[in-house]
């Protein structure tokens, strides 16, 4: 990320911001002391973003006029920078590193799963017994929700995980990410456990966690982390076929609502914290 400007103006920088979001560029607003700064997410946007910059402060009537229907020069220029830049770029941009490494590992333990079955399920599911928790091995406690077992299975926990834990990660930062990731994912990890025995695996507890956060977190307030109420209303349903056994696939249903919930009290307790988000909008 690239700081473009800062400012004390909040209104004025809302409006730019929102300009230029409206032309196609990847920006974000954060907080330092009395001064909002503008950043930029992706170099290749860096030429048109100082461009379109300078036509606002040398007309600030800019900001006031809503986008024309016909394309100006600047928004041909914007969408072509969209086409042509990386998806990898763009995807990096979404996300920071703790996010990263949660997904390449999943990935790298989804390939060796596959290779080594046996091994593998032995060595990291949550306990080799049905009646002992694995407190002389801790890390039992979160090993499981590296474990995938199909392709649909780690593709669509891959793909929550990147869209929601990239956003609260770039919003309030890598420490928070990691408690709530620890925090839901043992939750969820135990309670499936204690419900249903030790072989299970996957990162729907600690999906559903981050949703829930999210949801509280952002109830009734714009937050960066605020969710359309489609997408909670479509993973509540999720959540609730599971327990009909209508689903084709097997469902860690516990481990699904222990997320969910244990997410939503760390929404209400970091909302009551209220630390500074990294991220203003």
């Amino acid at each position: 990320m690239r700081r473009l400007l800062s400012s004390k103006d909040p209104e004025w920088m809302r409006k730019l911001y929102q300009y230029l979001r409206q032309h196609g560029i990847p920006v974000s607003v954060t907080e330092k002391g009395e001064q909002l700064e503008l950043w930029l997410h992706q170099s290749s946007y860096e030429a048109l973003a100082k461009d379109l910059v300078q036509q606002c402060k040398a007309n600030p009537e800019l900001l006031d006029q809503a986008p024309t229907q016909q394309p100006s020069s600047a928004q041909s220029t914007s969408r072509f920078s969209r086409r042509s830049a990386p998806i990898s770029l763009s995807l990096l941009a979404q996300s920071g590193w703790l996010t990263r490494v949660v997904a390449a590992l999943s990935v790298l333990i989804f390939i060796v799963l596959n290779m080594w079955p046996e091994t593998t399920l032995e060595t990291l599911k949550i306990s080799r017994f049905f009646n002992a928790l694995p407190f002389d091995q801790p890390w039992r406690f979160v090993t499981p929700v590296f474990m995938h077992f199909t392709l649909l299975h780690i593709v669509f926990n891959i793909f929550w995980w990147w869209y929601l834990g990239g956003r609260i990660e770039k919003t309030l930062g890598t420490s928070w990410l990691l408690a709530l990731f620890l925090f839901s994912g043992i939750t969820a990890n135990v309670i499936q456990y204690l419900m249903n025995g030790p072989n299970f695996g996957g990162m729907s507890g600690v999906v559903y966690g981050l949703l829930g956060f999210c949801w509280v977190y952002s109830f009734r307030r714009a937050t960066p982390l605020y969710l359309p109420p489609g997408l909670i209303v479509f993973m509540l349903l999720w959540l609730a076929l599971g327990y009909t056994g209508v689903l084709w696939v097997n469902v860690a249903n516990e481990a699904h609502l222990a997320g969910l919930l244990s997410g939503c009290l760390a929404g209400f307790v970091v909302r009551a914290l209220n630390p500074t988000p990294k991220i203003r909008y």
